[in-house]
């Protein structure tokens, strides 16, 4: 049962993609709608477990709370650039290129910010594991100059692979935030600890939905400057993609906490959203390859799986 909980992360986070290209609506829209559905189940996950199992005084710490909602902000950066993402570059593309970038860019920051990566052993196998998700990133790229315009569309690489860069910034500070003002001793260890880590995790998860939507919010007003359609419909139809990232948030953070599954097993099986997402994007969504760009496509894939799963096994090698 631990494990089919852990495949949480994956199945939500790999789907999002689709359902938000299926609910349609600007990308404004798509961020408002999101933070809404990420509000909704962030206060349910706080009346429903943090304060039955952690108590109020734990669950309202202002620290606790202060750290939630810096995630949050920055999460809201990460998530526009990956919708403008996928918009430019379709699902099938920008889901395999927005995840790499987080895979790779989570390992750094916790080499080089949070010194996780203290051996030569784990440089040598982390610059490694590194190399294959980019490769296997790339791979999902490729285009076939000789197959018809229908099945190899033209796309905005340029703005798009600009947006996926924005976002694996703002996604990187929403992964370490909670763990680097540990580390600089904000939090207490006592605090961060309790309960194998679970009780500040999904604590994190209420005060994170209000700064992610007070970000969705900034972003409205002064990048896209779309206020009037702030609350239409389009909005409304992508709640359901914020209930199903912020099911996947919630359920990754109860892995972590579990013993019988620890952080690196949950951290690598969500990552194998990747292959939910691109495949479901070429036939749920209907973005047509050719055979060439499918064989890559499949390859990259694997790289990818591989090359997270070589990440998340640093710490026992």
């Amino acid at each position: 049962m631990s494990i089919l909980i852990a495949l949480v992360p994956a199945l939500a986070w790999g789907s999002v993609g689709i359902v938000t290209t299926k609910a349609g609506g600007t990308a404004a829209q798509g961020i408002m709608g999101m933070t809404i559905g990420a509000l909704i189940l962030g206060f349910g996950t706080l009346f429903a477990f943090v304060i039955p199992n952690a108590g109020v005084d734990y669950a309202f710490n202002s620290r606790i709370w202060l750290v939630g909602f810096l995630s949050g902000l920055v999460w809201a950066i990460g998530q526009v650039g990956q919708l403008i993402g996928f918009k430019k570059l379709g699902v099938s593309i920008g889901n395999p290129l927005s995840t790499s970038g987080q895979i790779v860019g989570n390992a750094l920051m916790a080499a080089a910010v949070l010194g996780e990566w203290h051996t030569g052993r784990m440089w040598f196998f982390g610059i490694l594991s590194i190399a294959l998700v980019t490769i296997g990133a790339l791979f999902t790229t490729v285009r076939d100059t000789n197959a018809p315009k229908d099945l190899n569309p033209e796309r905005d690489f340029k703005g798009g692979i600009t947006a996926v860069i924005v976002s694996t910034l703002g996604f990187m500070a929403y992964f370490v935030i909670p763990n680097l003002l540990n580390k600089w001793g904000y939090i207490s260890d006592a605090m961060h600890n309790q309960n194998n880590g679970l009780d500040y995790m999904t604590a994190i998860v209420a005060p994170q939905s209000l700064g992610q939507i007070l970000g969705a919010i900034l972003i409205v007003i002064f990048f896209f400057k779309e206020t009037g359609d702030m609350f239409k419909s389009g909005t409304w139809r992508q709640v359901i993609t914020g209930l199903v990232w912020a099911l996947g948030n919630v359920f990754m953070f109860i892995s972590t906490g579990n013993p019988d599954v620890g952080q690196a097993t949950a951290t690598t099986l969500s990552q194998t959203g990747i292959i939910v997402g691109t495949f479901g994007a070429i036939f749920i969504l209907k973005e047509k390859k050719t055979k060439r760009q499918m064989g890559f496509i499949i390859v990259g894939a694997i790289m990818v799986v591989i090359g997270a799963i070589l990440i998340s096994k640093l710490a026992e090698l």
